[in-house]
């Protein structure tokens, strides 16, 4: 029998090393969470504190007995009335990170056990049919983009009531080019934000929802006027110019909708 040669023992020897490494990026690398954001919509200013009230005092801190750390709540940037139109509806944006798709529905299973959040939430959950505490309710399901799994909480420095929450929502002709953004965000597009200091929250892809096909991503700000510098400097970045001028990436989004927010004072994140 020969005795392998010192070259082929350190052939082994790499390879064995290049395995495990493999393994153990594949164990640590963190999974891609998934998000639900509910958006309530809301006829007046009753309902609004009605709902207020449930989700600070039962809905949240239900999700949290339920095994989610963080939630956002945010509700549109209130622009000066320049009409005498009636006012438009109200809405509220909440934001439930989950650590995976299995997740979302445990949750769900587990609050329909809690005791607490049945007395906490009961003027919500109990509410006549002629008295409800909201209009209706849209929910998104997304799934974070690979190159930011999960979702960042971010460390502002000014009063909640000056902060800016920019949501992004990005629909695409077709899916194919719309898996094509994807991957632009991915290859650069989420770098240039970073490096920008355009501190964002996540980038997703939707997987449910009435827009599709569809991602969507939220970035945040100390204020408005620097919300305004910022995306001055992207506009202006050589990076994002000369990515947004590849012709692989041509017209691969065909509607943005944006969304100033503002955290409530009872927001995580």
């Amino acid at each position: 029998m020969h005795k392998p040669t010192r070259k082929r023992r350190i052939s082994f020897l790499l390879a064995a090393l290049l395995g495990f490494a493999i393994s153990f990026n594949a164990v640590s690398a963190p999974k891609r969470e998934f998000y639900q954001l509910k958006i309530y919509h809301l006829k007046d200013q009753t309902q609004e504190n009605r709902l207020d009230t449930f989700l600070k005092n039962a809905y949240l801190p239900a999700l949290h007995r339920a095994g989610v750390a963080k939630v956002g709540v945010f509700k549109p940037v209130e622009e000066a009335a320049t009409t005498t139109a009636a006012p438009a509806e109200k809405l509220v944006y909440v934001f439930i990170p989950f650590k995976s798709a299995e997740q979302v529905f445990k949750v769900e299973e587990a609050l329909t056990k809690d005791k607490q959040f049945a007395t906490a939430g009961q003027d919500y959950l109990e509410a006549a049919f002629n008295n409800p505490v909201y209009q209706r309710i849209e929910v998104v399901l997304m799934e974070a983009f690979e190159g930011k799994p999960t979702f960042t909480a971010p460390n502002l420095k000014s009063a909640h009531a000056e902060r800016i929450y920019e949501l992004r929502s990005y629909e695409a002709a077709t899916e194919k080019l719309h898996e094509n953004k994807i991957a632009m965000f991915n290859k650069g597009e989420m770098d240039i934000f970073s490096r920008l200091g355009f501190n964002p929250v996540f980038y997703a892809q939707v997987k449910a929802g009435s827009k599709m096909p569809n991602l969507m991503y939220m970035t945040s700000f100390d204020s408005k006027a620097i919300r305004e510098e910022k995306w001055k400097a992207f506009g202006a970045d050589p990076a994002w110019k000369k990515m947004s001028a590849m012709p692989e990436y041509a017209n691969n989004f065909l509607r943005a909708d944006i969304y100033l927010l503002r955290p409530t004072d009872y927001s995580e994140i």
